[in-house]
């Protein structure tokens, strides 16, 4: 038996995800930007997709663009803004927790002469309000902080931090990471006071390369690519129309039915999370039950290497994650845990297990079958 419990990494491709993107690729594969009819053909897949994701969220169609992933989305977001309003002030407010995307992205503002300021998070990985209230400023020109966090699942008060914002400095916008809230969440970003979210489509059971970027109609922000002038001249390039229409399906897909779909990853959590009690030495990070995501478990096991236990569990079958899936290759603790004050002795011995719509029951029993068994093993090996 297999369990795939590393969804906040990637999910499966759906089948009728599969199937759209191989018929834009294999048969309606025209450039969208050609006058003729097959142009028109492949225009037609992005036209539909802007209409679902604008019903979706609630926003207009204009405000749309369609990126090679969350990583441009957010550099986008960050570098195009801060580009395009510099004039306004040079101040940037981040959580402490962010995706590398959004972290190594502030770094490189800085370098181009922006301030950050990095919002410290509670054990539980929620943003201090108070320190935000204190930070924003006259510079203050963006805000980000992600909807959940990618490794231990907390989920951070977007409108109330909205609110905040707009009331100390309304002509402060707001950045939100949604890639792995989206498909989870109903997110409206007029309503919530959003001005940006990045969209990821290999998170939803769509495809990887395609993401989506909102952008409030008053928002100024610049391109960081430059060529064709494709989408309005803010993200030139060929659009990735078999990706444009994967992600439009994977979101169609996941929104069908979704109460249902997270009241049953809420129980797999809670299955997950019984089970764990009766294992020595283990203890779970960020929130419990229904404060925290319904697909991300953050588990230390005290006196095992995270690495060892990951290759044990993948000699059974079963698929994990040290951490941020983007960062996972490189031996750095992980600046999540860090910032929620894990202690120094677990920062090494902790392991994400993330669900999906397609994760079953026994995939999770099979998960704490094995665990029961290696546990005891790695730790007198550990001992030696």
């Amino acid at each position: 038996m297999q369990a795939y419990l590393d969804n906040s990494a990637t999910t499966r491709c759906l089948k009728s995800v599969a199937d759209q993107v191989a018929r834009a690729m294999c048969e309606d594969y025209g450039n969208p930007s050609s006058l003729h009819q097959k142009g028109v053909e492949a225009e037609n897949y992005i036209k539909e997709a802007k209409q679902f994701f604008a019903a979706n969220l609630k926003v207009d169609e204009k405000e749309l663009y369609f990126t090679s992933g969350g990583t441009e989305s957010n550099n986008l977001a960050l570098i195009g803004t801060a580009m395009a309003n510099i004039r306004s002030g040079k101040h940037l407010i981040v959580s402490a927790i962010e995706h590398p995307s959004i972290l190594n992205t502030a770094e490189y503002l800085k370098k181009q002469g922006f301030r950050v300021t990095y919002l410290p998070v509670d054990k539980e990985g929620i943003v201090s309000l108070e320190a935000l209230k204190e930070a924003l400023c006259e510079e203050t020109i963006l805000v980000s902080v992600m909807y959940v966090n990618n490794e231990i699942g907390s989920v951070q008060p977007v409108d109330e931090i909205a609110k905040i914002i707009k009331e100390k400095n309304p002509k402060t916008l707001f950045h939100v990471d949604a890639i792995q809230a989206y498909g989870k969440y109903r997110i409206f970003p007029g309503r919530q006071g959003i001005d940006l979210l990045s969209i990821s489509g290999h998170k939803i059971h769509g495809p990887k390369g395609i993401g989506v970027l909102y952008v409030g109609s008053k928002v100024k922000i610049r391109p960081i690519l430059y060529g064709g002038e494709q989408q309005k001249g803010l993200r030139s390039g060929t659009e990735n129309v078999p990706g444009i229409a994967g992600i439009a399906e994977a979101a169609r897909c996941c929104y069908q039915d979704l109460d249902e779909k997270v009241d049953r990853l809420y129980a797999l959590k809670e299955r997950f999370a019984e089970g764990l009690k009766g294992l020595e030495g283990t203890s779970l990070n960020g929130p419990v039950g229904r404060d925290g995501a319904p697909h991300i478990m953050s588990v230390s096991f005290q006196g095992i290497k995270s690495e060892v236990l990951l290759h044990g569990l993948e000699e059974k079958g079963i698929y994990v994650s040290a951490g941020s899936a983007c960062s996972s290759n490189k031996p750095a603790v992980s600046q999540t845990l860090k910032s929620i004050g894990l202690e120094k002795e677990l920062l090494g011995s902790t392991l994400r297990f993330s669900f999906s719509f397609e994760t079953t029951e026994e995939e999770i029993d099979y998960c704490l079958q094995e665990l029961r068994k290696l546990l005891p093993v790695l730790r007198r090996y550990t001992r030696r």
